[in-house]
């Protein structure tokens, strides 16, 4: 069985002077994550390396690049689930944690529960030595001038899709040499948002969604429409219904689009192997590392093939 791994560090329009950066910061996160599938690690392993790359590159909305809310804070959101045992943790509104992924692999692991929110998982992270860190680690001088700008949130929202102001969702999939499939997804959502709001990225169902029987998929974009058409669950019912995981990716963004008119991004990996990363966005920087070669892009219908180094 063929091991792969597929990242992607958001889909929205990127800028030019942020293209360079967010494509090796996707190629970085997808060659950390194939070193750990290289040695046997586990898919869920594997996931758990390359978003929490991309949580600690400022590049990303995700633990040290996280935009502001409306309030000023940090609040973060993250998922990890596992296609074995469809066993799954998340947090929401988390404060103060630099990888939400591992927090949430740890409610996976140490608690009966599948998601723990803002005071809750803060108290669960203290409560298992988790480390924290001050709010001004996760936030950047650029972001701290972009909340400064008087901006209302649906502005914010158009320009994060349709222009080039804020950033978005990070996320893996990926499958072992055993066939087992998994996946993660990590957020601090979208600038000026209300104080609680919590996007896609953490429910199942919606922002990822891993079962081996199937595929594991993990979701990016604007979350309200990702909630309102559980994106990443139609995209594995849609393969479950015999489509190739490409075309899956494709119908499903399209359906998004068509109903509810949103717009995003998604990738995708099956059990044996077939990977897709689709966009309706402008820009979404994606990478995919398999058998020694390292496939990336940024643009539509951009593939471009590396050596993967070890």
């Amino acid at each position: 069985m063929k091991a792969v791994i597929v990242v992607h560090g958001g889909a929205w329009a990127i800028p030019d002077e942020m293209a360079e950066v967010s494509m090796e910061g996707v190629k970085a996160a997808a060659s950390e994550g194939y070193r750990v599938l290289g040695t046997g690690g586990s898919a869920l392993d594997a996931v758990e390396k390359a978003v929490r790359s991309m949580e600690d590159n400022t590049v990303f909305d995700a633990g040290h690049g996280a935009v502001l809310n409306a309030d000023g804070e940090v609040e973060l959101d993250a998922i990890i689930m596992d296609g074995l045992t469809l066993g799954s943790g998340a947090v929401s509104c988390v404060q103060n944690i630099a990888n939400p992924v591992s927090l949430a692999r740890a409610v996976m692991e140490k608690t009966d529960h599948v998601m723990l929110t803002s005071r809750g998982a803060n108290l669960f992270a203290e409560s298992i030595g988790f480390k924290t860190v001050p709010t001004d680690m996760l936030v950047t001088e650029y972001e701290k001038r972009e909340w400064e700008k008087p901006k209302e949130y649906g502005t914010g929202v158009k320009e994060l899709f349709r222009s080039q102001w804020s950033h978005d969702t990070v996320g893996a999939v990926a499958v072992d040499s055993c066939g087992n499939v998994a996946c993660a997804t990590s957020t601090g959502g979208i600038r000026n948002k209300m104080v609680g709001r919590v996007g896609d990225s953490p429910i199942i169902g919606a922002g990822g969604y891993a079962d081996n029987r199937s595929g594991a998929v993990s979701c990016t974009g604007h979350g309200e429409s990702i909630l309102k058409v559980s994106l990443a669950r139609l995209i594995i019912f849609n393969i479950e219904q015999g489509k190739e995981v490409q075309d899956a990716v494709e119908l499903s963004l399209r359906y998004m689009g068509e109903r509810v008119h949103g717009a995003g991004g998604a990738i995708a990996v099956s059990p044996s192997g077939q990977w897709a990363a689709t966009f309706t966005t402008e820009r979404m920087a994606w990478a995919a590392a398999e058998q020694g070669a390292l496939w990336y892009g940024l643009n539509p219908q951009e593939r471009i093939q590396d050596k993967l180094s070890q």
